[in-house]
């Protein structure tokens, strides 16, 4: 240790000749130094570096896709939301990755670059980890996927962290989404709006002349009055948030991120990432929960995806499931925009690529997704180093019992629920009828 701490300071003024040095954000441990920069291609980063650095590096995937173009400090929300991987002794760097919008493999490569960046300035940590978060877990694994080895064939990346993570691939992942793009349009009737130019509701949006997500918002609440009070409510706004809610099995709280998700970035998905090819279905879906489940399947809009968007999007997300290094993935039952379910999804990918050992799952009790409770993070982050570093393979239970230990020192509880276990993905999400995916 006392020799990777001499051999950052003696780098120090280089770096700071080669990269801004900047003033870190609130929350990290006192004198941790922060470096910000661009790389080759564009996307932003932010380095951070704890005094008593224990030569590990954790390189961060952020979730998303962001529809804004990336600005200088965009990765410092991340770097402050997971501010738990500084106290615990690792380095800390993350991309915003070089353009807005859809692409995972983008990402992947931006995510791999800016580990690429802290090596080439700081040397090749003693230990380097991917720690991936909702969209960026599939942003992460991605990266393992295709970033995972240098050029002489050996392993860059010592193992792997995905936190309530998409992680059944673009291909199915957004199916529940697809659901609420058509079932919204069918109660609501309002994007388009009678009158507006039509296009299809599997782009999410007109490709000319798109609306913006304040706008789609509006007439979310005009049509649900979902940023009313419940009394406030007309009979007709009760009726269709009601209907909308039970077939799409969606919460209240996250629909209209879920219905941001089937406009705004559907769009970018479909016209700029697959040029204008379809990859969602809604094919064979047999909706119920509604008032009226009959009018509902004969009237809802209906709409068949093309074997080559499913293929381009597929190639661009999903998951081969051949894991090379340790990874554990951590996800909240109850989480309101990634379901769970999809984790069962991912656990049959990788038992199908031979690579169920190199896999653990946890669960917690908890209702959230953008952030978890921090010493949970600290449990699995000690666990994944001691699993890479000893060979020893956690638990749920000893990730639980891990928690116990590093709740004193941060102040909050821990929700993991060892015996949990990811219900099938049909359980959840209505089953369809896909074009296969060619090789």
């Amino acid at each position: 240790m006392k020799t990777i701490l001499l051999a950052l300071a003696a780098l120090a003024p280089v770096v700071g000749q080669a990269q801004e040095a900047k003033t870190c954000i609130a929350g990290l441990p006192a004198e941790t130094r922060c470096y910000t920069g661009q790389d080759a291609r564009g996307a932003y980063y932010w380095i951070a570096i704890p005094k008593q650095w224990n030569g590990a590096l954790v390189v961060h995937s952020h979730g998303g896709p962001s529809m804004k173009a990336p600005a200088p400090d965009d990765s410092a929300s991340d770097l402050k939301r997971f501010a738990v991987t500084v106290a615990e002794g690792f380095a800390w760097a993350g991309s915003s990755y070089h353009h807005a919008g859809y692409g995972v493999r983008d990402a992947a490569a931006d995510t791999d670059r800016v580990r690429a960046i802290f090596w080439n300035r700081f040397g090749r940590p003693r230990i380097t980890l991917l720690h991936g978060q909702s969209w960026g877990a599939n942003v992460a694994a991605k990266a393992a996927e295709l970033h995972g080895r240098d050029s002489g064939g050996r392993l860059v990346y010592d193992g792997m962290l995905l936190t309530s993570g998409v992680l059944a691939g673009g291909s199915r992942s957004y199916d529940m989404r697809v659901d609420l793009r058509a079932v919204y349009q069918y109660y609501c009737n309002n994007l388009p709006a009678p009158g507006e130019p039509a296009y299809p509701l599997w782009q999410g949006l007109d490709a000319a002349t798109p609306l913006p997500a304040r706008e789609v918002e509006t007439r979310l609440n005009q049509c649900t009055g979902i940023n009313l009070a419940a009394a406030q409510r007309s009979a007709a706004q009760q009726s269709a948030l009601r209907n909308i809610l039970a077939v799409t099995r969606l919460p209240e709280r996250t629909l209209g991120s879920h219905l941001n998700w089937a406009t705004t970035t559907f769009r970018d998905l479909v016209v700029r990432q697959l040029k204008g090819a379809n990859p969602f279905t809604n094919i064979g879906v047999l909706y119920s929960g509604s008032d009226n489940d009959a009018a509902l399947n004969q009237g809802v809009a209906r709409f068949a995806a093309s074997a080559q968007g499913v293929h381009e999007l597929a190639f661009d997300s999903d998951l081969s499931g051949k894991l090379e290094i340790p990874t554990i993935s951590i996800h909240a039952a109850g989480d309101p925009t990634v379901f769970v379910e999809g984790q069962s999804v991912f656990a049959q990918t990788v038992a199908d690529a031979g690579a169920s050992n190199l896999l653990v799952q946890a669960f917690t009790t908890e209702q959230e997704h953008s952030k978890l409770a921090t010493p949970q993070y600290a449990a699995v982050l000690r666990a994944l180093t001691d699993w890479i570093d000893k060979a020893r393979r956690p638990s749920p239970a000893t990730l639980a019992a891990s928690c116990e230990e590093a709740r004193a020192q941060y102040g909050e509880r821990c929700y993991f629920d060892a015996g949990y276990r990811a219900a099938p993905w049909d359980t959840r999400v209505y089953p369809r009828t896909r074009p296969s995916i060619s090789p």
